[in-house]
């Protein structure tokens, strides 16, 4: 998936998230210049001056391009090349410290800062210890993403942890998260895998019951598999603790939990199902 966002200072901020922090978009473009062709385009970007930093003008393909639109190997480096010579500035094919991007969507050309996603979840999927029940990386990185989508000043609970899933995606993201769990068998193989990429935070052997401070957000995959079974009337103690502790809660769950949310004072804000063959997960963005 790639990602086109609008430079609109004057008009309105814009946020900028960082294409790293999901596991769906692989690269953006801020546009600073657009134009009905490329000469258009290269005449706005004579203006463009560049100092302190050495720069390297990308060709972006557009896989949803139609065949007009496509540009051959060669044209692509010959365009990369006009581009940059229209730029004030250093050019470097090796290490540049800015990069820019230039793409044509239906007809029209753009031009501005672009920035690859670094797939970091990849490596995520080699922890020394996992769990063949955990939420996969990916939707872990995605979850964490939908719960706290900017961390500046936002502090996040995973009460019901596991074997850590959500807190190393949530830890590689920059996010001020801390991990709790009732069963202290796997707080060791939690911290080591948070360890073994890096990472610190704050991984505790507490029941959700226990927690005592209030956070800004809870991320709770709901217990549901044969070695942490739990009642209707547990999952409903785990709702009723997570709406004490968390002004907002993103609840990952293999079963309807609805009637129990509105029952326990939540309003449901936002939803989506995550499948694997028949097996199916429901994310419930709550408040």
């Amino acid at each position: 998936m790639f990602g086109v966002e609008p430079q609109d200072n004057l008009v309105k901020s814009h946020v900028m998230i960082d294409p790293s922090r999901s596991p769906f978009i692989k690269e953006r473009m801020q546009v600073v210049y657009e134009g009905e062709s490329l000469q258009e385009l290269l005449n706005q970007v004579e203006f463009l001056q560049i100092k302190g930093e050495t720069f390297k003008v990308v060709y972006v393909k557009n896989e949803g391009s139609s065949k007009m639109e496509k540009i051959g190997f060669e044209n692509r480096r010959a365009i990369e090349k006009e581009v940059g010579l229209h730029i004030n500035g250093e050019a470097a094919l090796e290490h540049p410290k800015r990069l820019f991007g230039i793409m044509v969507v239906n007809g029209r050309w753009f031009f501005g800062d672009y920035v690859k996603s670094e797939p970091v979840w990849h490596r995520h999927q080699q922890k020394p210890h996992s769990y063949s029940t955990a939420l996969n990386t990916r939707v872990a990185r995605a979850v964490a993403n939908i719960a706290v989508p900017e961390p500046v000043g936002i502090k996040a609970i995973d009460p019901c942890c596991g074997i850590g899933t959500v807190l190393v995606e949530a830890l590689s993201m920059g996010i001020d998260i801390v991990g709790s769990d009732k069963n202290p068998l796997i707080l060791n193989g939690v911290r080591e895998n948070i360890a073994y990429f890096g990472l610190s935070g704050e991984v505790t052997f507490t029941d959700i019951r226990d927690v005592t401070n209030h956070y800004d957000v809870a991320i709770i995959d709901l217990p549901y598999n044969l070695c942490c079974a739990i009642t209707p009337e547990q999952q409903k103690e785990i709702l009723s603790h997570a709406r004490r502790i968390a002004q907002r809660v993103v609840f990952v769950s293999v079963e309807t939990i609805d009637d129990i949310l509105l029952e326990e004072g939540f309003s449901i804000i936002d939803r989506a199902v995550v499948s694997k063959g028949k097996f199916m997960r429901e994310v419930i963005v709550c408040e």
